[in-house]
């Protein structure tokens, strides 16, 4: 067993591939004040902007970095679809990112809850949501990643949900919080060392 030092201004993470490979047997969609809806080829601000209201306590930070032309072709793809949750004002309160690029396959990219509705159900509803989305005609597996620095609940909640374990993976990436891409105060349980 070994220590691997990781520099100050360096974050180190588990990463988790889990998957499923039958669609869950059908069952109700949980009751939400919330809707699901799809953002066809949505404008880069916007979606920056919600990325970073529901991925900063995690320190998503890749799409906020993505040169411009590069995350418009994501977006743009035919075969990416991202939805928005919207609350009963209107007001976008989490995010869902299919991708389907792959044959047979469906990675839920991203999928998330602005931190203040945490911990009240509504993942449930949006998961529900989300495999509805998923498995389409063709797709034979369904798939995502959650890592160590993502919300304590997450790698049970996506079991309970029926996924697998399939993969563990170590990612190191520099802290979003010292280059400025994220603001210092964010994701307080991660300690910023630079």
């Amino acid at each position: 067993m070994a220590l691997i030092p990781v520099a100050n201004d360096v974050l180190a993470t588990i990463v988790t591939t889990l998957e499923m490979r039958r669609r869950p047997p059908l069952r109700p969609i949980p009751g939400s004040r919330f809707r699901l809806v799809r953002w066809e080829r949505p404008a880069i601000d916007r979606y920056r902007t919600l990325f970073a209201r529901v991925g900063a306590p995690w320190l998503w930070f890749s799409r906020l970095v993505m040169a411009d032309a590069a995350l418009s072709a994501i977006l743009d793809d035919p075969l990416i679809q991202v939805h928005a949750v919207i609350d009963p004002a209107g007001i976008e309160v989490g995010m869902v990112e299919l991708d389907f690029r792959q044959p047979a396959a469906c990675e839920i990219s991203y999928f998330g809850l602005v931190p203040e509705l945490a911990g009240q159900g509504h993942g449930r509803w949006l998961m529900a949501e989300t495999l509805a989305r998923a498995w389409t005609k063709g797709v034979e597996r369904v798939w995502l990643h959650t890592c160590t620095l993502d919300h304590p609940g997450a790698l049970g909640f996506y079991r309970a949900q029926g996924f697998v374990a399939v993969k563990r993976t170590i990612e190191t990436f520099p802290d979003p919080r010292t280059s400025g891409v994220l603001p210092r105060d964010a994701a307080p349980q991660i300690p910023l060392l630079a």
